[in-house]
């Protein structure tokens, strides 16, 4: 997925508010959990750059797939633990009283048969009172295919010009990354493309309850994409 970009993925996404939205992630789980410990699971964790902002007021842990963003992670919080393990299935053998799953995570897995096994297995890992939170991938009546942007790194020793085109497989959208990478080794071009499966809102809830979670949702979330909470009563 990332693999031949990896090692700039906190340079490409620097735009991002990590810690603003850990802030508001900081107040959906306290507004809706009632267990009495501090203890988070971060599904997806990439770098950990959400991680490094929550650990402020929780101990946390992050899983992901991917050991080359693992690496970066590990680097960058050597004290946490991270387990690299694919969210459909891992099991690490305890509770927290809050899971996350940002950044739309969720929408690199194949299917509806994969979200429900995700978000069952995420759920098994909540504590009693604890609560599930999700941030969902574009939903189908919001991807607008065709579109086209570009993102732009301007550091000393780095440059990177990053084009994406937007289509559509059906129900999976389909992002095509062209990287121009610019550094003191040289220039370099990169391609991947990104599949993301567009589960409707309708999809997530039903994933939720169905595990026994009550269920709130934020349209906005944290990156307006909306955000779903599943709450262990």
């Amino acid at each position: 997925m990332f693999s031949r970009t990896a090692r700039f993925y906190d340079a490409i996404y620097s735009f991002k508010d990590y810690a603003q939205e850990a802030e508001r992630v900081h107040e959906w789980i306290e507004g809706h959990r009632s267990s009495p410990g501090s203890s988070l699971l971060d599904v997806g964790c990439g770098t950990g750059k959400h991680l490094a902002e929550l650990s402020q007021w929780y101990q946390v842990e992050g899983l992901d797939l991917d050991g080359v963003l693992l690496d970066a992670a590990r680097e960058k919080l050597p004290e946490v633990a991270f387990h690299q393990a694919s969210m459909v299935d891992f099991e690490l053998g305890k509770t927290f009283d809050a899971v996350t799953c940002l950044f739309s995570s969720i929408g690199y897995l194949s299917g509806r048969d994969e979200m429900r096994r995700a978000i069952a297995t995420m759920a098994k890992h909540l504590a009693p009172g604890g609560v599930l939170l999700v941030e969902p991938w574009l939903y189908p009546t919001s991807f607008q295919p065709g579109h086209l942007s570009m993102l732009t790194v301007d550091e000393p020793d780095l440059k990177i010009c990053r084009m994406a085109y937007a289509a559509q497989d059906g129900e999976v959208s389909l992002l095509e990354f062209e990287y121009l990478i610019g550094s003191p080794e040289g220039i370099v071009r990169e391609r991947e493309q990104h599949r993301l499966f567009m589960f409707s809102q309708q999809d997530y809830e039903e994933a939720l309850t169905a595990v026994g979670l009550r269920v709130d949702y934020d349209p906005l979330g944290p990156t307006h994409r909306g955000l779903f909470i599943g709450i262990r009563d």
